[in-house]
């Protein structure tokens, strides 16, 4: 039987779920195979990362310092004054395993200079803001470096727009982008990322004491059996509420995959020409 936190009005034989079992085999070698690829035919040999001790973070470190070799892989800890110190401690124990570089960049100075303007910004405001100086330091580092940015947001962050806009969901490729939250654990333990870093909650670590879960309103083993059915396999709401999934549950995520699809696309740009930038690569 499948026993779920509150999402389920009841609990239901396994067989109503999903499988999100992949051959990580496989994923593994392909994904290594793509960064390979990827940064190699972009000009680049090198490839920089944001590294905050989480598991997506971790694991994309893992695959870029075998495609890539840990010499050409840079691991940037980019902490604020509260930051999680087991975050900390987590980043620098996978860069010293794989020997990639390692890089701090406190982000306290710079957030703390903004906000002195706005007190009264609330913790959104000041997350999104420390998102996107994270991915600024990145692109300035992979100007150092001369090096591609690796993005490690991962399905089930892109689909609910968990996630900010040019700020962590900004990279140049993503490796991680088509693997939902679970199917990232299991490829992270396949890789042999430390149970510490498998196991803990995760936490994008904007404020003190913040995890996904809690903020999100559920878990990602429920919502990834939600997405799984729903977007993978097209299966239609009445069949979902049959497999036990809440109507309030659905349309709350199907509200969040719709409101947040500006930030899974390009800039939309305003069709006056006959050759416009984004119509014209789709053939338009």
């Amino acid at each position: 039987m499948l026993k779920v936190s509150g999402i389920f009005p009841h609990i239901y034989p396994c067989w109503m779920m999903i499988s999100l079992r992949l051959n990580y085999k496989k994923v593994h070698e392909d994904l290594v195979a793509f960064i390979r690829a990827e940064v190699t035919g972009a000009g680049f040999e090198k490839a920089v990362l944001g590294l905050s001790g989480g598991v997506d973070s971790s694991l994309c470190a893992y695959l870029a310092t075998e495609a890539l070799r840990s010499e050409n892989v840079y691991g940037i800890n980019m902490p604020y004054r509260d930051s999680s110190l087991d975050g900390i401690r987590h980043a620098r124990k996978v860069a010293d395993h794989l020997k990639i570089h390692f890089v701090s960049v406190e982000i306290t100075p710079m957030i703390d200079s903004y906000f002195k303007a706005f007190p009264e910004a609330d913790p959104i405001r000041r997350g999104n803001k420390m998102a996107r100086e994270r991915m600024s330091i990145l692109y300035d580092h992979s100007a150092r470096f001369n090096a591609l940015v690796l993005g490690s947001s991962n399905k089930t962050e892109i689909l609910l727009g968990y996630g900010t806009i040019y700020g962590d969901m900004a990279c140049a490729i993503n490796p991680l982008g088509d693997l939902y939250k679970t199917q990232v654990w299991d490829l992270a333990r396949e890789v042999g990322v430390p149970k510490k870093i498998t196991e803990k909650d995760p936490s994008a670590d904007l404020w003190q004491g913040q995890t996904d879960e809690e903020e999100l309103g559920f878990s990602y083993r429920e919502v990834d059996q939600l997405l799984g059915l729903m977007v993978d396999k097209g299966v239609p709401r009445q069949e979902l509420i049959r497999r036990g999934f809440g109507e309030e549950f659905i349309e709350r995520v199907k509200t969040r995959i719709r409101s947040s699809a500006y930030k899974r696309r390009m800039p939309i740009i305003a069709h006056i020409s006959r050759r416009t930038m984004g119509n014209w690569d789709r053939g338009g």
